[in-house]
């Protein structure tokens, strides 16, 4: 029995000291931990797709609002800044390609969390293909070693991962040596950890951003399709695309193989805007439709219950950029404003409570803000632009309306990049 004791005890001082190590040497994540993860090749086909040269003069002159009213143009905000690479697509054409820091074209970088984008078009493909059969499914219908745990993984549907609703009960903190997060990121076998989790509440209650639930994810689409996520996405995306430079995926460990479908595909600026273009092109890529136009209509359509975020994406509310997202003392306030800004020729006879249930219609949100007592109301409006979002500012943003592609990758989180993208595409 004593035996058996210090066996255990020791599988778990391995264990944690294992974790303890990668974070001790590796101290927090960095865009270049590609290199200290083993990986999952996604290699290239025998074809390679290349956007067209554009007008980049336009960049040359053209100056961008941003930050304190201030006006310059787009090189001189970006130098002086922890951007790697940052490139700008309009109508399958380069208007600006850059990269700084030493960085080349075919540098590959990890992008962290816009993976979760990308874990997203892949189970869209995954339901195309009959692998998944419905985004309704409990999450143990695809990971049967989750049977038999917490009792509410029978109630979590891929739906509410999609929608960062799981209820789970976990720390995103890469911070913490102990959170969540970090034996996550760091730890060596993600299922284990997973299986481990409880909840907070119940599935589908309450949003709550968590990296856990597209580890969930990315291990159902695994177990699917019978193959490593990174060669999933080979197969459906990476070479019927055509893209220039190979990529890979950060996995657990050698032993384990199970991609970190949260934050661990690694790849260049310029193949990363081809999937920005993939939606822009509702799920079709010359002539091959990649993914359903469904599952793309849903996926760029704001959720306005999800606070704008769905499938895995967020959509830009504008919020600082625009004028008419603000805050308010009341209810009244937020109609008038509306009334006085876009509505007054539609709407001859003020009614607060029509003109308010309108804007519902129209995309807008309102909201209580708890976290300013002089307050009450607050105004965001969905641009109709949508990005993918990873730590340190990794960005890859759409405007369907101008099919106007951009991505941004570098070290730190230094700018707020989409509002800086956001002014870009006003400018164009």
């Amino acid at each position: 029995m004593i035996t058996r004791i210090l066996s255990i005890v020791l599988i778990l001082l391995s264990s944690s000291c294992q974790l303890l190590y990668r974070e001790a040497v590796y101290y927090q994540a960095d865009i270049t931990d590609h290199k200290i993860f083993p990986y999952t090749e996604v290699t290239t086909g025998h074809t390679s797709y290349s956007f067209q040269d554009g007008n980049s003069m336009i960049f040359d002159t053209m100056k961008i609002t941003y930050g304190k009213h201030t006006s310059k143009l787009l090189n001189e905000i970006l130098e002086p800044s922890s951007t790697h690479a940052f490139v700008v697509i309009r109508n399958d054409s380069v208007l600006f390609e850059k990269y700084y820091d030493g960085y080349q074209r075919s540098d590959i970088s990890t992008i962290f969390s816009v993976s979760k984008s990308v874990t997203s078009l892949l189970l869209g493909i995954a339901i195309d293909d009959g692998l998944i059969e419905d985004v309704n499914d409990p999450i143990t219908k695809y990971i049967p070693e989750l049977k038999g745990r917490a009792p509410e993984f029978e109630r979590l549907t891929l739906q509410h991962l999609l929608d960062m609703r799981s209820g789970l009960k976990y720390n995103e903190s890469y911070g913490n040596p102990f959170s969540n997060m970090a034996k996550l990121y760091y730890g060596r076998n993600q299922l284990a950890q997973l299986k481990r989790l409880d909840f907070d509440h119940e599935p589908g209650t309450v949003h709550n951003y968590q990296s856990a639930s597209t580890a969930l994810l990315g291990i159902a689409i695994e177990k699917a399709s019978g193959k490593e996520l990174g060669k999933y996405f080979e197969e459906k995306v990476w070479q019927p695309m055509g893209m220039e430079n190979p990529a890979t995926w950060s996995l657990d460990d050698k032993r384990h193989r199970s991609a970190k479908a949260f934050g661990g595909l690694n790849a260049t600026a310029i193949d990363l805007a081809k999937i920005g273009q993939l939606y822009l092109n509702k799920g079709s890529w010359k002539g091959q439709q990649i993914v359903s136009e469904e599952w793309v209509q849903k996926t760029l359509t704001p959720n306005t219950k999800n606070d704008g975020y769905q499938n895995q994406w967020y959509s830009f509310s504008g919020y600082g950029s625009d004028s008419l997202n603000v805050k308010y003392f009341d209810e009244k306030e937020v109609a008038r404003h509306l009334w006085e800004q876009e509505y007054q020729e539609k709407y001859s006879d003020y009614d607060i409570r029509k003109i308010v249930k309108a804007n519902y219609r129209k995309g807008y949100r309102d909201k209580l803000w708890s976290d300013d007592a002089e307050y009450k109301w607050g105004l965001q409006i969905y641009t109709g632009q949508y990005y993918a979002l990873g730590i340190m500012k990794q960005v890859l943003y759409l405007d369907p309306d101008k099919n106007l592609v951009m991505v941004r990758l570098g070290a730190t989180g230094d700018k707020e990049y989409t509002s800086l993208m956001y002014q870009i595409g006003k400018s164009l």
